[in-house]
């Protein structure tokens, strides 16, 4: 019984997401948890089961991306055995292909507010979840290093992950190339720009990767 409660319990939370991640959509956002579970016949207490807010709820799908893109590559058997810079270049492209696939949902909710900072306030916990990822390929590189000066900074790593995704993120929603194959380029440059940094070897990349942006922006 417990069991076919949890199921029921994930099925229940999975339904609120997608309905609202619909609503939005078709009809903007909601104006209180009040207003969208009348309007979809949801109970008030069930909602407030999963998220504790509308902008919790928000917050959550974002994670829930992050999460789903994680247990895909756990699947894959080789995911394990890659270096770090094919780990982050393997998520990336991952990301962004979950992103695509939920575009008109990301683009509305990250262009709601005119103030673009209060629209990135929804992707507070996606950079836990981020620069947690960013510290664990840093793990990996410093494994069996003895002295401390061969060692990459965790803490400006995994900030570094964090920042590189907004960049992308925001080359990723102006795109409008066919299938998205600039922020392809754009994430295999940037990808490789970062490792290079901290590997003591930047300049011919940062010099490819501020080329490519340039060509984008008089392009644009």
């Amino acid at each position: 019984m417990v069991a076919k409660k949890n199921s029921t319990t994930k099925d229940t939370r999975s339904e609120i997401i997608s309905t609202y991640m619909e609503h939005v959509l078709l009809e903007g956002n909601p104006k209180s948890v009040f207003s969208f579970c009348k309007h979809h016949k949801l109970e008030e207490a069930e909602f407030y089961q999963h998220f504790g807010s509308i902008e919790s709820l928000k917050k959550t799908i974002w994670v829930d991306f992050y999460l789903h893109v994680e247990n895909l590559l756990l699947k894959n058997e080789e995911f394990s055995t890659y270096t770090s810079r094919e780990k982050l270049l393997t998520f990336q492209f991952t990301f962004f292909e979950m992103l695509t696939a939920n575009r008109s949902y990301v683009l509305f909710v990250l262009n709601e507010d005119k103030h673009a900072l209060k629209n990135l306030q929804q992707l507070s916990k996606l950079r836990s979840k981020m620069k947690d990822f960013g510290a664990e390929l840093v793990a990996q590189d410093n494994e069996g290093k003895q002295m401390k000066i061969t060692k990459k900074p965790v803490a400006i790593v995994s900030e570094a992950v964090w920042v590189q995704f907004l960049f992308l993120l925001k080359f990723w929603l102006d795109d409008e190339s066919a299938g998205f194959e600039k922020t392809d380029v754009a994430i295999e440059k940037s990808v490789n720009t970062v490792f290079d940094v901290f590997d003591n070897t930047p300049l011919e990349n940062i010099i490819d990767l501020g080329k490519f942006l340039w060509k984008e922006k008089i392009m644009s």
